[in-house]
């Protein structure tokens, strides 16, 4: 069982982080803010996703105002992501942000951050501490990991002057070596929620492989209060990875779960084929009539395992030649000729 780390709880919207909270799942719109529209219909669709929290870039006043028509058009809390001009951070707090997210690494002098921390506790919203690698302030002799955070515990200490504590923090790294070990330390200095992520992970493939390390690290260490999966491409995929990456530590379910086995010189049915399609159906069922229940099911090629994985799962069928043993929660049921694996095993999800 994992032990998570102790922090305190805040809360964005009506999403709880840290305390006792479950991970919550975040995107970014990948559209122009200024374009409320465009902006709304990929919220819309990250929503539908499973998104909990998303943010929008504000890069002008214009983008800020537009906040407000934003907000006003969705379903869960809105984040403005703001660098450099702090005065953008005061405009998107009073179009209605949900949070604001501020960066050490371009936000520096001292009495702009007290004026975004004096607008966000007037409005009880919290501010998330958000450093990356791209942009911190290198310190004389430091690695990337210390000096974010460095320049964490130097903002951290200014909010905490100020009796400002609705804080969350972030420090991303390309690496994944340096941002777990950013993330590790900081983790040891301090009690509130932390954001996870990958900076400037990739294109899909590569960044679902440096998040599930990198998060899985962490994750399974306790630490860890809300994630982003960062990929070059459709936001939606970040909340497809984010799941499946929550799921296989245990820390969320979100819909059946196939387990299958490599395949190998014992299987007599084209068990790749079947898994693919298994799954092809699963998730069109899941985006027509919303998400299945979770359930585990395993599809295995063979006697050697197949009998065992099914004493663990809900719904289990393991092949032969040209047929298969189908079991529910561990017991054989009837046996079922190949060519209706995928009806059959369809039929037992919708009755669990």
């Amino acid at each position: 069982m994992i032990r998570r780390r102790k922090t305190c709880q805040i809360r964005v919207g009506n999403v709880k982080i840290g305390g006792d909270a479950s991970i919550s799942i975040q995107s970014m719109a990948k559209t122009d803010t200024r374009d409320v529209i465009k902006t709304v219909a990929q919220i819309k669709e990250l929503e539908n996703a499973g998104c909990q929290i998303v943010r929008v870039a504000v890069k002008d006043i214009d983008a800020a105002k537009a906040i407000a028509g934003i907000k006003s058009r969705i379903d869960i809390p809105l984040v403005a992501d703001i660098h450099f001009d702090y005065r953008l951070a005061l405009i998107a707090i009073q179009s209605g942000a949900d949070k604001i997210r501020i960066n050490p690494g371009n936000m520096t002098k001292k009495q702009e951050i007290e004026a975004v921390v004096q607008a966000a506790k007037s409005q009880h919203i919290p501010i998330r501490i958000g450093l990356n690698s791209g942009s911190v302030i290198k310190h004389h002799g430091k690695s990337v990991s210390d000096a974010m955070v460095v320049s964490a515990l130097h903002y951290i200490r200014l909010f905490e002057k100020l009796r400002f504590n609705d804080i969350i923090i972030s420090l991303k790294a390309s690496s994944v070596p340096e941002t777990v070990e950013a993330y590790r330390r900081i983790a040891k200095k301090c009690n509130y929620p932390l954001h996870l992520g990958i900076t400037a992970a990739g294109l899909p493939e590569d960044g679902k492989i440096k998040s599930a390390v990198a998060f899985g690290a962490l994750l399974l260490e306790g630490i860890g209060d809300t994630v982003r999966v960062s990929l070059t491409g459709d936001p939606i995929s970040e909340i497809e990875a984010a799941k499946k990456i929550l799921g296989a530590i245990g820390l969320g379910s979100f819909g059946p779960e196939i387990i299958s086995c490599p395949t190998c010189g014992r299987c007599q049915v084209d068990l790749v084929k079947i898994t693919e399609e298994l799954k092809a159906k699963i998730n069109a069922i899941s985006k027509t009539h919303k998400a299945l229940r979770p359930l585990k099911i395993a599809v295995m090629g063979c006697e050697v395992n197949g009998p065992g994985e099914a004493k663990d799962v809900d719904i289990a069928l393991a092949a032969g030649k040209h047929s298969g043993m189908l079991f529910r929660k561990g017991k054989p049921i009837k046996k079922v000729a190949e060519k209706d694996f995928i009806k059959v095993l369809l039929e037992e999800i919708k009755k669990i």
